[in-house]
């Protein structure tokens, strides 16, 4: 039973905002979405190279660092290269064969295909883009039908007969202006340039399909899935992106949901005003509403909510670009014949980001009307509204047969659409078959306690398999606090003998606690905490009486860095469900024997000397510009013991500059422990976006080999750094006589589907009861272990089982979720670096 804080509200959905200010799009000017979210920095090679997004009926496109999506950044990135032992091979062979298909489709190509770069100047020049490409276009018997222009570079699927073309036209106006086409690149499939070349494409055919840009994914307004009894509307559609694997180019598809609901920000506002304190009420609504995405269906664009201009009214008046006035009011009558109803709301602010080209330092901002902005994503209430969330999984959370049926519809769209087949054929693509492929599934692995192994019947969850063991250590509890309010006096004495009893079974001695039992108020806990804690405690057991947050984090703080001691919160409803009463406290008893120093189970480990770290990295809730950085190391050979570290950086940047001194701390822990140090450090970086592969050569690896230098006995371990992700838009199902599943967990993937340039592999360990299950992405960065591909996904896997939070396997190795757990902790909850105190034990937990 993983202890939680109590929930608190989203704050954003990730997606940035779309289209034009509200000033500008009443001239008529185009705002088409810029950018695909996929764009992003090659190799040093291409230091001219550009991005390109799709227009309205032509192609934009950037110089690098202005509007270059983060994913091509790391294409540029080629790993492979530096590490001899998997130059040639880095694909394993152990395990059983399972065939599978992908969610990746072949993009067929001719043999020869290139892309041809030219730069392009006009003489005299010309400032308006759309006049630019007007007078290039115009020449379409020499330049062909397929090209893409942003007013400087130009891309042609065909090379021009001369490296130097010449021509001239005349514009409306009779000005003779001289074109001057130069052939700068060739570039292969496979070029960062062409990737993102290829996304852009993309992006086109779904114009074509009638589909919208909401962030990165593409979604289909046309076809919305109602959910009346919640209030709720969904519009199904797509993530995708096109690759270069290890032999050909290739379309991944996902199948993704947007959550809309049906209210608006004015009604939400409304209900807000009838329910809390009046002179909180703005204070509340700009918590409420700041970083939340808005959706204005009179023109289907997605908006972030930056600010609250509580002064300006619908009224109001703002300039055209003509110089006229006119107001909110007027206009929405004019442009969308929508009438206002309520003229004192006031509006919504969104900031937009610069466009190329343009001068000023004044953000560019637009001004919405809560009356026409509908909330997308989940309250923090519906999260907690237990029907609603399994009506929307029915509908969001598809099994491999159902997702496979969408991605056929999607292939069948596209070829069917002559708008969207011409749009891929003049560039030479064809929309092929689905990617089938060969993945591996290792043998399971045994579970050892303190007198006995086991092999689970599923890795899934070993719970019953070991529930007569006894865990590898637990420290006695003979000197704890329990506290809880008067209404929850049943329930509490209830858990302890529950406890008594299944500790006794886990070899877990605990012995009957000091009773606190006061009012409901967290003023009242605090106090009873201030008057009764003292160092020699073991553990302080909370036992809440609601989901305040206030009441848990003040909790956390008090025993995170005033009295540093090991708390364990459990909120009474939970307690409540008597008929689970005994289950709910075995899980308690294991992470409190985690919590004061204990060991639950193990793997074999066979590597001798070996420490396993975790790094995580989070925002913190309150302070958006600080960062909070997460370290975990083991301690011992079985990697049952973790030192545990964290860091809040006064910096927005999902980087680290801490890891020297985590490194430091962690290898002078182990060598007191283990009077040695270790020869092998295997270290998982969790927590890494789209682009910054490139920030971890640079910037975090040198920290982590410098400290080595500056350690007390200067010494050179062997290192391996792997870079996990979690949200990766590939897919496997497993093909068998019942048609698609998911695969079996221990699944590892690593040819095919994988990057050439990269030593990667996929691999999945997470059970999905419902749905689709998420594979994890492993892209090795730097390795001087040398260990055999086998070796390191072995143990990669193994790590999966050593999550003391859960009796079975997760998604991500033991120590990045425990350092994800401490990240968490810290910025929803403490704001500062928990005591020294704690870094032995699991305190988190």
């Amino acid at each position: 039973m993983a202890e939680r804080p109590p929930k608190r509200k989203l704050s954003s959905n990730g997606h940035g905002s779309i289209g034009g200010s509200l000033s500008q799009r009443h001239s008529g000017d185009d705002h088409g979405a810029s950018g695909n979210g996929n764009n992003g920095r090659g190799d040093g090679a291409s230091r001219a190279m550009c991005t390109v997004s799709a227009g309205e009926g032509h192609y934009v496109l950037a110089e690098r660092g202005r509007r270059l999506g983060r994913y091509v950044q790391d294409l540029g990135i080629n790993s492979r290269l530096t590490m001899a032992h998997v130059k040639d091979r880095k694909a394993g062979t152990s395990g059983d064969p399972v065939n599978l298909l992908t969610n990746l489709f072949d993009l067929g190509l001719p043999s020869q295909w290139v892309l041809y770069q030219y730069h392009v100047d006009f003489n005299p020049s010309i400032a308006s883009m759309r006049l630019k490409a007007a007078l290039l276009y115009s020449h379409g018997d020499i330049i062909g039908s397929a090209r893409a222009f942003d007013g400087a570079i130009l891309f042609l699927s065909r090379k021009l007969e001369n490296k130097v073309t010449e021509m001239t036209s005349t514009t409306k106006n009779g000005e003779l202006v001289k074109i001057t086409v130069t052939l700068t690149s060739t570039l292969m499939p496979g070029s960062p340039t062409c990737i993102q070349f290829f996304n852009v494409l993309f992006k086109k055919v779904f114009k074509c399909l009638n589909m919208y840009q909401v962030g990165r994914n593409y979604y289909s307004p046309s076809h919305p899935v109602n959910i009346p009894q919640h209030k709720l509307t969904l519009w199904p559609g797509f993530s995708v992106s096109v690759s270069f694997l290890e032999k050909q180019l290739t379309l991944s598809a996902d199948v993704s949901h947007k959550v809309l609901r049906n209210e608006t920000v004015l009604e939400f506002m409304n209900e807000l005003f009838s329910r809390v304190p009046k002179e909180r009420f703005t204070d509340i609504c700009e918590k409420e509403f700041l970083g939340m995405v808005v959706l204005t269906r009179y023109n289907n664009k997605t908006y972030r909510v930056d600010d609250m201009d509580w002064s300006t009214k619908p009224t109001d008046k703002f300039p055209k670009k003509d110089g006229t006035q006119i107001s909110y009011v007027e206009y929405y009558k004019q442009q969308y014949n929508v009438e206002l109803t309520d003229l004192f709301q006031p509006m919504l602010v969104s900031s937009l980001k610069m466009k190329k080209g343009e001068a000023g330092d004044a953000p560019r901002v637009v001004h919405l009307l809560p009356e026409l902005c509908y909330l997308t994503g989940l309250s923090s209430r519906a999260l907690t509204d237990l029907r609603l969330m399994k009506d929307l999984s029915q509908e969001t959370q598809l099994n491999p047969e159902r997702r496979q049926k969408r991605l056929q519809s999607l292939a069948e769209n596209i070829q069917e659409s002559r708008e969207a087949s011409s749009e891929l054929a003049k560039w030479g693509v064809r929309m092929e078959r689905q990617l089938s492929i060969t993945g591996r599934v290792v043998p399971p692995e045994k579970i050892y306690l303190r007198d006995n192994v086991c092999q689970p019947a599923s890795a899934a969850d070993w719970a019953r398999d070991t529930r007569d063991g006894r865990m590898i250590y637990a420290k006695a509890l003979s000197n704890w606090i329990l506290l809880f309010s008067h209404r929850n006096a049943d329930v509490a004495e209830k858990l302890v003998h529950c406890l008594m009893k299944v500790g006794e079974g886990m070899g877990f001695s605990i012995e009957y606690p000091k009773i606190l039992e006061v009012d409901d108020s967290s003023a009242a806990f605090m106090r009873a905490l201030h008057q009764s804690v003292n160092p020699d405690l073991q553990l302080v057991f909370c036992i809440l009486p609601s989901q305040s947050k206030d009441n848990y984090d003040s909790i956390k703080k008090y025993l995170s860095l005033e009295q540093p001691l090991p708390s364990q919160c459990v909120l009474s409803r939970t307690l409540n469900r008597q008929n689970m009463l005994m289950s709910i406290a075995s899980k308690i008893a294991m992470q409190i024997i985690c919590k004061t120093g204990g060991e639950l189970w193990s793997v074999e480990i066979p590597l001798k000397s070996l420490m396993v770290i975790g790094i995580d990295v989070n925002k913190d809730a309150i302070n958006k510009s600080q960062t909070v950085v997460g370290f975990v190391a083991s301690t011992n050979s079985r990697l049952t013991k973790w030192f545990s570290q964290c860091n809040i950086q006064k910096t927005s940047t999902d980087f680290a500059d801490c890891l020297k001194m985590f490194m430091k701390g962690a290898i002078e822990k182990w060598q007191k422990i283990n009077n040695d140090f270790p020869s092998r450090i295997i270290i998982y970086r969790d927590g890494v976006g789209d682009g910054q592969l490139q920030m971890l050569f640079d910037y975090e690896i040198p920290q982590l080999l410098g400290s080595f230098k500056e350690s007390q006995t200067a010494y050179s371990p062997k290192v391996t750094v792997v870079v996990v992700r979690k949200r990766c838009t590939t897919r496997f199902f497993c093909e068998s006589h019942r048609g698609l599943q998911n695969p079996p967990l221990g699944t590892i993937i690593d040819s095919e589907v994988t990057r050439p340039e990269w030593y990667d592999f996929f691999l999945i360990s997470q059970n999905a009861r419902q749905g689709s299950v998420n594979p994890t992405h492993y892209n090795v960065l730097y390795d001087t272990n040398c260990l055999r591909p086998d070796h390191l996904q072995r143990l990669t896997y193994k790590l999966c089982h050593l999550y003391y939070n859960w009796p079975g396997v997760i998604r991500v190795p033991a120590p990045c979720q425990y350092a994800h757990k401490l990240t968490f902790l810290v910025g929803q909850s403490i704001h500062r670096e928990p005591r020294l105190e704690l870094s032995n034990t699991l305190f988190y937990l």
